[in-house]
């Protein structure tokens, strides 16, 4: 993070909740919140990379915890973790997620469910225990992760496009209803980003044809991500809320592009 950002950003006793910290998106916010004073609470199913990411930082600032986010109970466990180990939670980043690329004949109600099971009812049982702590202290950051398939339409998204989308209703309705409690609720809507996730759902087709619609002509990174989750959780963000922030090297923006050719 540039030095004369990271200056202004400053998360000197808040203490920070981040699922899916494991890897990917959520590793990199971790990384990039520890850098700024946050005390981290990293928790993944993955248990032994939440370790890993956790061991970085010492035992003082960050803590790791196993979380199925698509089971309340052990969503509940977690935030009652983060309270007994910190006594306040300031900040959510829910990076939790997983994704399928099949077509709409195709998706089973297996491959349904699952995803708006961990993708859409996991970031509603995360985000309102977060809530509930939050609520009892007056302030609050939510930042939750929907995607660009949730705000486009695209082949082989059917399940997991849904699930983002209704990412993007549940953020709207929390930053209405969480406002008077000095809480903002935003969501995120990354484009092709390269985390270990979009390594297994692109094949070299997809990839091509992303590419194609991306002004940028590139993929994102997940630092480049996560700057835009750790702004949205500052300070300096209090009056942003309700807004989902594409991150997708002007995907979402495009219509039809005519590429320059090098000469």
């Amino acid at each position: 993070m540039p030095e004369h950002i990271s200056a202004q950003l400053d998360f000197s006793g808040r203490v920070a909740l981040v699922t899916g910290g494991a890897s990917g998106i959520g590793r990199a916010v971790a990384t990039q919140l520890a850098g700024l004073g946050a005390r981290l609470v990293i928790a993944d199913r993955n248990t032994k990379g939440a370790e890993a990411v956790a061991r970085k930082f010492g035992a003082e600032q960050a803590v790791a915890l196993t979380v199925d986010v698509a089971d309340p109970d052990s969503v509940t466990a977690m935030t009652d973790a983060v309270m007994d180990k910190f006594g306040r939670l300031d900040i959510l980043v829910h990076c939790a997620g997983v994704g399928i690329e099949r077509g709409f004949l195709e998706t089973t109600p297996e491959e349904w469910q699952r995803l708006i099971d961990i993708d859409l009812s996991g970031t509603f049982y995360c985000a309102q225990a977060a809530a509930r702590q939050m609520v009892q202290q007056g302030y609050g950051r939510i930042v939750t992760l929907s995607s660009t398939a949730g705000l486009r339409g695209g082949t082989g998204r059917a399940a997991y496009g849904a699930a983002k989308a209704g990412v993007v209703g549940l953020t709207k309705v929390m930053a209405v209803e969480l406002a008077p409690y000095g809480i903002t609720a935003n969501a995120l809507a990354p484009g092709a980003i390269e985390t270990e996730l979009v390594a297994r759902m692109h094949s070299d087709e997809t990839r091509r044809v992303y590419r194609a619609g991306i002004p940028m002509d590139r993929y994102g990174t997940p630092d480049e991500t996560a700057f835009t989750a750790v702004f949205l959780a500052s300070e300096q963000a209090g009056y942003v809320t309700g807004h989902v922030l594409g991150v997708d090297g002007g995907f979402l923006a495009a219509g039809v592009m005519h590429r320059q050719q090098n000469q």
